[in-house]
């Protein structure tokens, strides 16, 4: 692992637009929390091109000044990184991301955290593209936030037939809508397994699809492939397909502020054609099912 200089995060604070951002408190944990989800976005834009970026936290760290996102290891393992030299008190968690809202497992493919400030802890999380606005009280209780999520305590399981205690976040209107976290803590060393695969394997939904997601004040931005959805907090939907790469790569910009600047005329045309072929393929698919 590598050491973050505070060069480093200068500029991950002027990425999230926070110039000083105080000594710990409440008010600066959920302000530094809202600046992130609305600035950095989840993204897979590495893994699609085939070289996924390591989890190396200062390498991540960096990554997000120079203009990139990235998924959970490497959005909340920076933000961990950043408030522990901002002097707050984190714990990370292994977790699990789940279609299946009744599943109870924390396997270790998300990366969860939990922070202690003014005597109480939080449950924060910049890594899912679609979670909470701001953190949570770690406390159990039903939390409107434009979308409602809902917070408990559980007996949670992994790998090997392990069971203890956890915690469980419920979400409403999206593609994974239950987490599962440990209340033990857990080192970056833990989830190398979880990041080899999800970013490596040809099954692995980071590898099948383009992903882009972006947590405003009043609703998420997803780019799944080439479609732009946005989705409100009253639950409406606007959907927008896109047809050319400068309608594709302006979304990018424009919608979910990840600069291009580390891709190359030929990264962009790989990408494009990676993603409009799983494009036509989901549309073929349809298809077929409709018929």
């Amino acid at each position: 692992m590598t050491t973050a200089t505070r060069d480093d995060l200068t500029g991950y604070l002027r990425r999230l637009g926070v110039t000083d951002p105080g000594a710990p408190s409440e008010e600066g944990l959920y302000a530094l929390a809202r600046a992130h989800v609305e600035r950095v976005p989840f993204e897979n834009t590495g893994i699609q091109l085939g070289r996924p970026p390591g989890i190396d936290p200062a390498s991540s760290v960096r990554r997000i000044a120079a203009g990139r996102g990235g998924y959970c290891f490497h959005l909340n393992g920076a933000f961990a990184l950043l408030l522990e030299e901002l002097g707050y008190e984190v714990t990370r968690h292994l977790g699990g991301m789940h279609g299946d809202p009744l599943s109870r497992d924390a396997g270790g493919d998300h990366l969860a955290l939990t922070v202690r400030v003014g005597g109480r802890e939080h449950f924060v999380d910049v890594g899912m593209g679609d979670g909470p606005y701001e953190p949570l009280p770690l406390r159990e209780g039903v939390y409107a936030q434009g979308f409602a999520y809902r917070l408990e305590p559980a007996e949670v399981t992994w790998d090997g037939g392990g069971e203890g205690g956890g915690w469980s976040l419920h979400r409403d209107g999206v593609p994974t809508p239950r987490m599962n976290f440990r209340s033990a803590p857990a080192a970056m060393a833990d989830f190398e397994p979880a990041h080899r695969r999800l970013s490596t394997a040809e099954d692995s939904p980071f590898r099948q699809s383009f992903v882009m997601l972006r947590r405003g004040a009043g609703g998420i931005d997803r780019l799944h492939g080439r479609m732009l959805v946005h989705t409100a907090a009253d639950g409406t939907r606007t959907v927008r397909e896109l047809t050319t790469a400068e309608e594709f790569y302006g979304a990018v910009t424009g919608v979910f502020d990840r600069g291009l600047d580390d891709l190359s005329p030929e990264d962009r045309t790989a990408l494009w054609t990676r993603v409009t072929r799983a494009h036509e393929a989901w549309r073929a698919s349809r298809a077929e099912t409709a018929g």
